[in-house]
């Protein structure tokens, strides 16, 4: 699993995404934000969960967020971090994931993972997860 530093979450961990641009699916929004933040192209999306952030304590600003959150593959596990909204990342097993400090929503994302059907990323095949 692919987990990112964001200053905008202080100091925890959290997951790469952003928001729809007017006309864009969820799909091809959460590919542009994927390559964007972190240089990754990703193959294999599937639908998680969905969660919202009403004012959350832990992001800087107060936004109200509405997250889809997805599990994805990657093409490759070559990270290039933008520097603009992510600043450093790490590769980890979703297991150790859940014992890391995580932004509250990553933590019930990594959980909902867990807990589903989906199985875990391949080592030679990494998975990510990414959020709209």
């Amino acid at each position: 699993m692919l987990l990112a530093r964001s200053h905008k979450w202080g100091d925890r961990y959290t997951i790469a995404g952003g928001h729809v641009e007017v006309g864009e699916t969820l799909e091809e929004a959460l590919r542009r934000e994927i390559r964007e933040e972190v240089g990754l192209e990703v193959k294999d999306i599937r639908f998680l969960m969905t969660q919202e952030a009403i004012f959350s304590a832990e992001f800087w600003e107060k936004r109200h967020f509405i997250f889809f959150d997805c599990v994805c593959r990657c093409k490759t596990e070559e990270v290039r971090v933008d520097g603009k909204e992510i600043q450093d990342y790490e590769w980890v097993d979703p297991k150790k994931a859940a014992r890391m400090k995580l932004d509250m929503f990553t933590l019930r994302m990594v959980k909902a993972y867990l807990s589903s059907a989906g199985g875990r990323p391949r080592p030679r095949n990494r998975g990510t997860r990414g959020r709209i």
